[in-house]
């Protein structure tokens, strides 16, 4: 057993509080808020779902991937209505003005769960990775834990089934995967 002196250990003592803080600074600076994560469930054959939440950032951050065991492709997407057309595309990245929550709800942002590799249950726990980029290019990965809904009504009061499907005509068009 080794014993270390006391008045060895106190020249240390500000070194270590002062390290102690700036990491505490860092991780404050660099944290993005996730509120009310949730993913669609699906049904038996079903091959893509859509993943939701509120994201807010203490700094202005962009959202620029998103990954999940779940699924062989997960991507940022946007859907609009465009010449009176619903349509969906992927994103390259998603802003986060800082201090301002972005919803990703139905119908709008969202992030797509794609290839998966199993139904997804309704009160299932899906793991999602979101990455951010600051405006130093440096990035942090956020890991979430999001809980499948059923296929009735969802958040928002829009019917499950009046989500989009991808693969249509107007959606395939805008992918590229």
């Amino acid at each position: 057993m080794t014993f270390i002196s006391k008045s060895l250990l106190r020249p240390a003592r500000p070194l270590l509080t002062g390290l102690a803080l700036c990491t505490a600074a860092l991780a404050a600076q660099a944290q993005v808020t996730v509120k009310d994560a949730w993913v669609r469930a699906t049904v038996a054959q079903q091959k893509s779902t859509g993943a939701f939440m509120q994201l807010s950032s203490a700094k202005p951050v962009k959202l620029v991937g998103v990954s999940s065991p779940v699924a062989g492709v997960a991507e940022v997407h946007e859907m609009k209505m465009d010449g009176g057309v619903m349509k969906m595309r992927p994103l390259e990245a998603l802003d986060l003005p800082a201090g301002q929550a972005v919803e990703l709800k139905p119908g709008s942002f969202h992030l797509m769960l794609m290839e998966l590799k199993s139904p997804i249950k309704d009160g299932e726990t899906v793991p999602l990775s979101l990455v951010f980029e600051g405006a130093d290019k440096k990035r942090e990965t956020v890991e979430v834990k999001a809980s499948a809904r059923g296929m009735g009504m969802m958040q928002g009061g829009m019917p499950a089934g009046m989500g989009h499907k991808h693969g249509a005509a107007s959606a395939a068009q805008e992918h590229k995967h």
